[in-house]
């Protein structure tokens, strides 16, 4: 909030709550020029309206929590790639004219990838999609014991996080009991991390995995990883991250950190398009760790040797290892372009400005909207790019419609949650400020 105000000193004393503030923002922005690196909607493709002519104009995407906009770049590589296979065909896993051949392309990917969470190349695998990537890691990290069987997640996990421990427990014959929840206090919506390490404590030597969010879907709230891992390690249990919600949002250092292992998907603020390839963690220490099992897939077997087919099984080093599949060359292409795009800027960079327009967009709701009809449940300490809004029920449907009408793009979970993340690469202060101004005019019309 210092610097919001700071800036609008030097604006010339302009209020915060003014438009003009918004643009003074955007005119001081040293990362403006990334938003040209993307495809910017406009109302009449948001909307489906296929006329010419008439008013348009680029949306207010605020949506980047669930699928953020198509970089420039992913499209110029899916269609150089498209064109190596019309080209070449199978020539192009060996020998690609831009330097890219498909049998090696994870490397790129991953060293691209691994200074977003702060990791080494050696610890980031590409593969599969969140879930089908999470089954994998259990099936090599959770090995319960009579003694140490359980899971901890959240009570209000994503559901597929959730249905993921709850087959894991099926699949080992084990009580739906094995899971264990970190519920919110009475009255709360949000996590300590003090209960979270006092759970811990309490229970960790029955704990096998912990397996928490490190951004929570729904409340947006970001989980302490490092505080939490270390207390999980000293009490024995293996612990591993859901990402889904951190990558590409908070500066994230998982190999320092000492996290086991992590998956994410790319898709949200990592912007590799709709259902992308997805990414995992494995910490060095397990590189050379060939007691663990794991499933396998030829594609994880040690790449010098791979194509010998003596069905001889040696690993690939590190995260590779368990790389069940070769990579899917288009979906890893569109992940690519948006890495690039990544490597213009840094983590550091981009949480500075993330921090302002979250904070901006905090400080116009407070002001203009405040209390009456609307609770901002995502703490202000630990958070990314979201904020969780919840209206009163009356206001809820009519205000969300009224957003989309003004082509302001953010997304719902009923039944009266409205998540709104303005996000550094392409958003703008003046995005947040047009969100907050419609949100405080359509209120004023169900009034």
């Amino acid at each position: 909030m210092d610097r919001l105000e700071e800036a609008a000193k030097a604006a010339g004393g302009i209020a915060l709550e003014d438009q003009g503030f918004a643009q003074f923002m955007d005119s001081r922005d040293p990362l403006a020029f990334l938003r040209n690196e993307f495809e910017i909607p406009s109302m009449n493709q948001v909307a489906g309206n296929s006329r010419d002519g008439g008013d348009d104009y680029s949306c207010t995407y605020l949506c980047g929590n669930s699928l953020r906009l198509q970089p420039k770049r992913a499209r110029v590589i899916l269609n150089e790639e498209m064109d190596e296979w019309a080209a070449r065909g199978v020539a192009g896993h060996h020998r690609h004219s831009k330097d890219r051949a498909w049998v090696g392309y994870r490397k790129q990917i991953v060293e691209k990838m691994a200074p977003l969470f702060g990791a080494k190349p050696v610890e980031v695998g590409v593969m599969g999609t969140l879930t089908a990537n999470l089954h994998i890691m259990l099936a090599a990290f959770y090995r319960p014991t009579a003694e140490r069987f359980k899971i901890l997640i959240e009570s209000k996990a994503f559901p597929s996080d959730h249905y993921a421990v709850e087959s894991q427990l099926q699949w080992h014959k084990l009580s739906p009991d094995a899971m264990l929840l970190a519920k919110p206090r009475d009255g709360e919506l949000t996590l300590r991390t003090s209960d979270i390490l006092e759970l811990i404590e309490r229970e960790g030597s029955a704990i096998a995995v912990v397996m928490l969010s490190g951004v929570q879907f729904y409340t947006g709230q970001a989980f302490e990883i490092e505080k939490i891992t270390a207390a999980a390690h000293a009490k024995g249990c293996i612990v591993g991250w859901d990402l889904a919600h951190a990558a590409g949002n908070i500066p994230l250092r998982l190999h320092d950190w000492d996290v086991d292992f992590a998956c994410w998907c790319t898709y949200k603020y990592m912007n590799s398009g709709p259902g992308g390839i997805s990414g995992f963690f494995v910490h060095q220490r397990y590189a050379r760790d060939t007691s663990l099992p794991r499933l396998l897939g030829w594609w994880a077997h040690d790449e010098s040797t791979r194509f010998d087919m003596t069905n001889s099984f040696v690993p690939n080093e590190g995260a590779a290892g368990f790389e069940i599949s070769n990579t899917p060359i288009m979906t890893a292409a569109t992940l690519l372009g948006s890495l690039q795009v990544f490597e213009l800027t840094s983590m550091d960079e981009l949480h500075t400005k993330s921090v302002l327009l979250t904070t901006y967009l905090e400080y116009l709701l407070n002001k203009r909207v405040g209390d009456g009809h609307m609770q901002i449940i995502t703490p202000k300490e630990c958070r990314g790019a979201q904020l969780s809004l919840l209206f009163d029920a009356e206001v809820f449907e009519p205000l969300f419609q009224a957003l989309a009408d003004a082509g302001v793009i953010c997304d719902e979970r009923k039944p009266n949650c409205i998540r709104i993340a303005p996000v550094p690469l392409y958003n703008t202060f003046n995005d947040v400020w047009k969100c907050v101004d419609t949100i405080c005019r359509a209120l004023d019309l169900a009034a």
